[in-house]
């Protein structure tokens, strides 16, 4: 295990590397918790988008998860081929791709998030609820907040 003294205090005290630390954590126990449900993170994130959208587009679902649509084909292949989601075209627009969750991905997405919830906690362990429910309210307002990259090269001060 890499320590802050391998490290040296620079790099270790980065808000890059501390992110980047926890999201590699979370997502290789999200892939040991995820792995009995049979599915990934990825997949996952989708299910659980179609859950709450539900009757959506691929290119909605790829457009509000943030991947490209060559990743989104693969990732709804994947999920049509476990029986977990349906794809057929819009009665009202023959163009559009509509994708739901069959009643096997809503069956499976419920195990999937109780598999997630488990790989959150193993992260969490050693925060008390406090404290975690205060990562997740500073993490959402930091997800919330849309930033765009300054062009004219001038810094915050």
């Amino acid at each position: 295990m890499t320590t802050e003294r391998d490290l040296g205090p620079q790099l270790s005290a980065r808000l890059t590397y501390l992110l980047k630390r926890a999201l590699i954590d979370l997502e290789h126990l999200h892939a040991e918790y995820l792995a009995p449900v049979g599915v990934s993170g990825r997949e996952l994130a989708v299910l659980l988008l179609l859950d709450s959208h539900s009757p959506e587009s691929q290119q909605q679902v790829a457009g509000r998860l943030g991947v490209d649509r060559t990743t989104m084909v693969a990732l709804l292949d994947g999920l049509e081929a476990k029986g977990l989601v349906t794809r057929h075209a819009d009665a009202g627009d023959r163009r559009r791709n509509v994708v739901e969750l069959t009643g096997t991905g809503r069956a499976v997405l419920g195990q999937a998030v109780h598999a997630s919830d488990e790989a959150e906690r193993q992260l969490l362990a050693d925060l008390d609820d406090a404290e975690s429910a205060q990562l997740r309210t500073l993490l959402t307002r930091l997800a919330r907040t849309v930033r765009s990259p300054r062009t004219d090269g001038s810094r915050h001060s």
